[in-house]
């Protein structure tokens, strides 16, 4: 059994920062039961030279152990603890980008970056494959999942899953969220000097419009571009309960979304009135959002709490066939954001 300690990544966001050490704490303890067999235990915050760490011992952890931690989305810097001194330990993720990626988007509303990635983790370890076993999504080898936002914004989440060599997808139903996005990336993608192809058009179906569709194949390298590993990028500006008019059902893994807050931004209702409480949408639209799941595929929504119990949500989640996590971890990401949010997230599976 080995001592670890890990460094949490600073964050701009002071409010976020406060917040961070046990949002990291609760993500490791959900890392350890679904993606290491319960070999992580003694978890817990320790101050070491005057510095918060989160502390914990592992049994028998591998290379490929340290790869899969390495996608925590607080890590800033990893250690082995040997006494009172601390050893690094040199971790690599499942990055296949710069982090300019996820970093250069800066507007009103983004939802924190390393809770983007926290959400996608704790949602894509959720998932089950399709004999009923555990996932390993994040180990370095791990074939691409395949994941949507249904209520996308300006595609924080869509990058993060790029980030991990994922096909990502999401709807939007704000226009000018579609095009910022749409224009960031493809000229994200061109100063990178990376392989791709993109267009936009409309979708349409008896000569009706349905929206409009971004679709982007592309290559993390030359290499894999020679070898055919490409990843499909697609945005579509369109009303979220209307996702089966551009998805085939059960094609996707995951589903990760970061609900209105019903603050700066209200949701509408199928009667077009305007709620801070984003249960009457989410109840529309998660029957949608289920059909478009593959079977032991995971869905994590975050939302505000002020604005929506989470017996409601989960009631929700169970009316429409899903199943609620509750292993080690997942009751414990409540956190501040301001004073008129308090944002928690949760998790579901399709059995």
């Amino acid at each position: 059994m080995t001592a670890y300690a890990l460094l949490i990544h600073p964050s701009a966001n002071r409010v976020y920062a406060e917040s961070a050490v046990a949002l990291a704490a609760a993500e490791l303890a959900v890392f350890g039961d679904r993606a290491l067999g319960g070999r992580l235990a003694d978890i817990a915050v320790t101050a070491i030279g005057g510095l918060p760490y989160v502390t914990f011992t592992g049994v028998d952890l591998t290379d490929r152990d340290l790869s899969v931690l390495a996608n925590l989305s607080a890590r800033y810097a990893f250690f082995a603890r040997e006494g009172d001194l601390l050893r690094p330990v040199a971790v690599t993720g499942r990055d296949r980008f710069d982090s300019d990626l996820i970093t250069i988007p800066k507007y009103a509303g983004k939802t924190n970056e390393q809770f983007t990635k926290l959400l996608v983790n704790v949602t894509a370890l959720a998932s089950t494959d399709r004999s009923g076993a555990a996932a390993d999504p994040l180990s370095p080898d791990a074939p691409p999942l395949r994941v949507l936002d249904p209520m996308c914004g300006r595609g924080t989440t869509l990058n993060q899953a790029m980030m991990y060599g994922w096909h990502a997808a999401g709807v939007e139903i704000d226009g000018k969220d579609f095009e910022v996005y749409a224009n960031f990336i493809r000229t994200w993608l061109k100063h990178k000097r990376l392989k791709h192809s993109s267009d936009i058009a409309q979708v349409r179906r008896n000569r009706t419009q349905l929206g409009r569709r971004l679709a982007i194949t592309l290559a993390a390298s030359r290499e894999d571009h020679k070898a055919g590993r490409t990843l499909d990028l697609t945005m579509v500006h369109a009303d979220t309960r209307r996702g089966r008019d551009f998805f085939r059902a059960g094609s996707f893994d995951a589903i990760v979304t970061d609900a209105p807050y019903g603050v700066a931004h209200g949701t509408r209702s199928q009667a077009d009135r305007l709620t801070r409480d984003p249960l009457g949408l989410l109840a529309e639209a998660l029957p949608v959002w289920v059909a478009l799941l593959r079977p032991g595929g995971a869905l994590g929504i975050s939302w505000n709490t002020l604005v929506a119990a989470r017996d409601d949500l989960a009631a929700l989640l169970v009316k429409v066939g899903l199943e609620v996590a509750d292993g080690p971890g997942y009751g414990d990401f409540a956190h501040r954001v301001d004073q008129a949010i308090v944002r928690d997230l949760i998790v579901a599976r399709r059995p």
